[in-house]
């Protein structure tokens, strides 16, 4: 279906099937975003430079020489670089929550929108392998997909193309959700959960991104960039759609 039917028919759709904001509930009308309202769009914190490098968290106010981002100082990252399209906080945190818990699969467009206009996320991304954070096979079939594989499309869509998504992980171990704990508990409880997936190769030449939906501690980024390092990974940097 070419680009102009699929639009005529988003807009029949739309009249018959009207829009709602996912974070204020409202109309999702006259923006450019379909699922965020103009004003819920305009609370998106959308990160630009001054940032950390390690994890993509935007500097405030006067920036220091070597500064020290408060997020990564016990990290001791196994990775290169990171960056992060957004805060997660306000209408963001919705789009992220509608993807990861309500299976809002129709927020992805607007991802791939955030993405695209992010300053310098694009470039970030092209030439590289997307390697997405895998779940374990329990978690994905009860939520049916994996988000950051999907995160890790909508990144390859927003670099035109130029990157492409392999599954080089996978998830060996059943862990508790890491939500309520701090970074030494996230540490031990990720210790030998990631593995190569079966056939997966490395090439060393290679640039390779680690692809996850939100970056807290950046502990299970860290797992696994460690699995990967040690399969032959010498340029190895993050990307997270969330940071919060």
């Amino acid at each position: 279906m070419s680009p102009v039917l699929q639009q005529f028919w988003r807009d029949k759709l739309d009249v018959v099937f009207p829009r709602t904001c996912v974070h204020c509930g409202g109309l999702a009308e006259g923006g450019r975003l379909r699922h965020l309202c103009p004003a819920c769009t305009r609370l998106l914190f959308v990160v630009a430079p001054p940032h950390c490098t390690t994890c993509g968290h935007p500097y405030f106010g006067e920036t220091e020489i070597n500064r020290l981002c408060p997020h990564c100082e016990m990290l001791e990252p196994k990775f290169g670089e990171g960056k992060t399209a957004i805060l997660l906080k306000g209408s963001g945190r919705s789009l992220v929550h509608a993807l990861k818990y309500h299976r809002g699969l129709h927020v992805l467009e607007d991802i791939t929108v955030i993405m695209r206009e992010a300053p310098g996320f694009a470039d970030y991304l092209r030439g590289a392998v997307l390697v997405p954070v895998p779940l374990h096979p329990k978690k994905q079939r009860k939520r049916r997909y994996n988000q950051s594989r999907l995160l890790a499309e909508c990144a390859a869509q927003a670099a035109d193309g130029q990157a492409r998504v392999e599954e080089l992980l996978c998830r060996v171990a059943h862990t508790e959700s890491q939500t309520h704990y701090d970074r030494a508990a996230r540490q031990l409880n990720l210790k030998n959960a990631f593995a190569l997936a079966p056939g997966a190769t490395i090439n060393p030449a290679q640039r390779y991104v680690l692809v996850d939906d939100v970056f807290t501690t950046g502990s299970t980024l860290n797992a696994c960039a460690t699995v990967l390092r040690r399969g032959g990974a010498l340029n190895l940097d993050v990307v997270t759609f969330g940071h919060g």
